[in-house]
């Protein structure tokens, strides 16, 4: 088998056969396949798309080029939950603990931030004592005792995704939905657990821009996972707005403490209790939505929510004095208050403008590299609809970062327009629900 006829096939818009698929992803994993010709690969699926059989070659291939992650046999059902991606969402640090105290097991191997979208082992780090890296044995028994644990995967974990991620970043071959679709498929098929359920964000804040994009991208996921005999649940939800009150890693920490007292910003509860609704709706065909909404609440109103989060992030080495205080979670030297320069209604509220801005005050990374300052970050105060007068408070930066505050007072306000017209009520967060 040549690389180059290969290439060529795929080239001229042919569908490749399983062994093709497999013989690329071993090759480029084995080092035998340069860059170049993977990333001539990756531009011909770019241009000529995939057909479903070929894009579930290309999952089973990466999953077969590392470790697998056995959830199965621990004597309760299992479940993975994953996002793809948004500004201030924090929905994992509340739904995992909330479905594990309603008796299943969440298994959740994570990732970092890049760029604009925030990443749960990073505000799982802005814990004092919080331990990402643990190996299998202990992620499985905590699991087991405990319910729900999260950390970093392997360097064995899909390593195919890791090495064809990276290319795809640097060649302008990362929006292609197969790609996509292997990709976080494979990741989650590698953790062999009973269901899936997924979160696809959809806005200017998000990967999907559309709701037809993120349609498609959910059809296909549930696809995959069928094949796999494995039961996937999608929920839609959208990310023009900043998910919460939070953006920043100890701030959303604190946001999602507040959750799961009972206390949180209404968009944030209303995705969180829709996230645990479709993850029980994926462990349990057949589910009624009223009795699972029941479920959901009392687990946050009892408390019992609230107490497997505390044994899980004690399990994982944190510093449970700094979660029933969350004022010993880092806290930033300077505090800016911006205000509204006239009155009016707040017409939207830009994501994407705040999630950079987040960066820029230390809240992010542009590379992989770059280190992350956990107290860094934004608290909102206001949501679309919502009217101010002159001299409001439209939100508080944080930051340890030196220099003029005018250019991030600037990029806020501009993130908040504001519009003489009538206030009104911001839109559910929720956009569709689909199942298998």
């Amino acid at each position: 088998m040549r690389t180059v006829e290969i290439l060529e096939r795929k080239r001229d818009g042919e569908p490749l056969e399983e062994d093709e698929i497999r013989f690329l992803i071993d090759g480029y994993c084995e080092g035998s396949i340069p860059d170049y010709q993977m990333a001539s690969f990756a531009m011909a699926v770019v241009w000529h798309g995939m057909t479903f059989d070929e894009t579930l070659a290309l999952t089973k291939a990466m999953i077969d080029s590392g470790d697998i992650i056995d959830c199965r046999g621990l004597g309760k059902k299992s479940i993975d939950k994953h996002s793809t991606g948004g500004v201030g969402d924090k929905t994992t640090l509340v739904v995992a603990p909330l479905v594990a105290s309603l008796g299943y097991a969440v298994p959740k191997l994570s990732g970092r931030g890049l760029g604009h979208t925030g990443g749960t082992l990073d505000k799982l780090e802005s814990i004092p004592g919080y331990r990402t890296s643990i190996d299998q044995d202990t992620f499985l028994d905590i699991v087991s005792r405990i319910g729900v644990a999260v950390a970093s995967p392997t360097e064995n974990i899909v390593p195919a995704d890791k090495l064809l991620y990276a290319l795809r970043d640097a060649t302008a071959t990362v929006r292609s939905l197969p790609l996509i679709a292997s990709s976080i498929m494979s990741k989650k098929l590698a953790v062999a657990t009973d269901a899936i359920s997924l979160d696809v964000k959809v806005g200017e804040g998000a990967f999907f821009r559309t709701l037809d994009e993120a349609r498609e991208f959910a059809h296909l996921a549930i696809r995959i996972g069928d094949t796999m005999d494995r039961r996937v649940h999608c929920m839609l939800s959208a990310m023009d707005a900043p998910l919460g009150h939070a953006i920043g890693n100890a701030l959303e920490v604190q946001e999602a403490i507040a959750t799961l007292h009972g206390m949180g910003p209404t968009d944030f509860v209303a995705v969180c209790e829709s996230a645990s609704l479709s993850m029980l709706h994926a462990l349990e065909p057949g589910l009624d939505e009223k009795n699972g909404l029941e479920r959901i609440r009392n687990a946050i109103h009892s408390g019992r929510a609230w107490e497997v989060f505390r044994e899980w992030i004690a399990a994982q080495g944190g510093d449970i004095r700094t979660i029933d205080d969350p004022s010993l979670l880092p806290q930033a030297a300077r505090s800016i208050d911006v205000t509204a320069s006239h009155a009016g209604t707040v017409s939207a509220v830009h994501a994407l403008m705040l999630g950079h801005l987040a960066m820029e005050l230390g809240a992010g990374r542009e590379t992989k590299e770059d280190s992350i300052d956990p107290s860094a970050g934004i608290v909102l105060h206001v949501s679309p609809g919502v009217t101010v007068q002159a001299g409001d408070v439209l939100a508080t930066l944080f930051t340890n970062a030196p220099g003029d505050e005018t250019p991030w007072v600037e990029q806020l306000r501009e993130a908040c327009p504001l519009e003489n017209r009538p206030g009104h009520a911001a839109p559910s967060p929720i956009l569709e629900m689909v199942g298998a």
